[in-house]
């Protein structure tokens, strides 16, 4: 979990004053980890810290904050007692409200670290964690430690490259855009292919050759191809095998995905490459409506990209790379 300063910012543009409620500390059985936030303001929330009568608490919690002003509130809630639920456990939050004139001084070298609990300077063991984060480039988890909230800061890591955007397609973006984790690069032929007005946080590229797009596709990406014709998808899965990647997926039956392996042999792709691609992709057993196949492959997804982020956990996670978004047009 991170401090998703875009979210923040965004938030802050459209109300004005916003607090932030966000997991400091659990003990037992919890409805979410450390690092789980929420965005609260006057009339509305976004994001969760577990739902139920916790967030309903804390929702009001904050908004007295929004009200009445005030330093940081560190509040911990037996879950049982406190609150009648059945989780058993016990939860630290902090809550604080910003504005706009507090976000420069957030984020600096990729992390949020504040006193929320303590005064004067940063402690020795928060500047020990900082030296260390700064100096070696680690993500240090968040955490409350002596008074001081400690959070690396949100960057997208895991670029996930979508082609088309049919049924399937749009409904996969729907799925995954919310995923502040997910850096998601759209591609289909025409800007009239993507909907009037993609999400935020998507970049779409409209390409007439869809296939040349591969080549700005960094070396980690998750490739899912799912146009309309058969012939751009075998073109884009011999792009695909053709140069380095993360993991692909091919929206298909067994018929067609046999059809292509005995095409992508033939255009010189050995077969233990050739098998690095799934098809079909999604969970059959959910079904063939688009938004069924959409939660199978994004079930597929994540858990790909958690099983590399439990890899990588205590080394730097950097999802920075340079694109060019042009719309490849000729």
């Amino acid at each position: 979990m991170s401090f998703d300063l875009t979210q923040l910012a965004d938030a802050i543009a459209l109300h004005g004053l916003v607090a932030r409620v966000v997991v400091a500390g659990t003990a037992g059985s919890t409805p979410r980890e450390v690092g789980a936030s929420m965005l609260v303001w006057k009339d509305g929330q976004s994001g969760t810290i577990g739902g139920g009568e916790l967030e309903y608490r804390a929702t009001a919690d904050a908004r007295a904050l929004l009200t009445h002003g005030g330093d940081p509130v560190v509040k911990q809630v037996p879950l049982g007692p406190a609150l009648g639920q059945c989780c058993g456990g016990a939860v630290t939050l902090v809550t604080e409200y910003f504005d706009a004139s507090a976000l420069p001084t957030l984020g600096r070298d990729g992390l949020v670290a504040r006193p929320v609990a303590a005064t004067g300077a940063a402690p020795l063991a928060v500047r020990r964690l900082l030296d260390k984060a700064r100096a070696q480039g680690v993500r240090p988890a968040p955490q409350l430690l002596q008074g001081w909230m400690v959070e690396p800061a949100a960057e997208p890591f895991a670029p996930v490259w979508i082609y088309g955007a049919g049924h399937v397609g749009r409904a996969l973006v729907d799925v995954l855009s919310p995923l502040a984790h997910l850096s998601i690069t759209w591609i289909d032929t025409t800007p009239n292919r993507f909907p009037a007005t993609p999400p935020a946080s998507v970049t779409t590229l409209p390409a007439a050759d869809p296939a040349r797009t591969v080549a700005l596709a960094p070396p980690d990406a998750h490739h899912l191809v799912l146009t309309y014709s058969h012939s751009l998808d075998l073109a884009l899965c011999h792009a695909i095998l053709s140069r380095d990647f993360g993991t692909a997926g091919l929206i298909g039956s067994a018929t067609k995905w046999a059809r292509f392996r005995s095409r992508l042999a033939a255009l010189g792709h050995d077969a233990t490459q050739i098998n690095r691609i799934q098809c079909p992709i999604g969970d059959p057993g959910l079904g063939k409506a688009p938004q069924a196949i959409a939660v199978g492959v994004a079930c597929t997804l994540l858990k790909s990209v958690a099983n590399k982020d439990i890899i990588n956990r205590g080394t730097s996670i950097d999802g920075g790379y340079a694109k060019d978004r042009r719309a490849f047009d000729t």
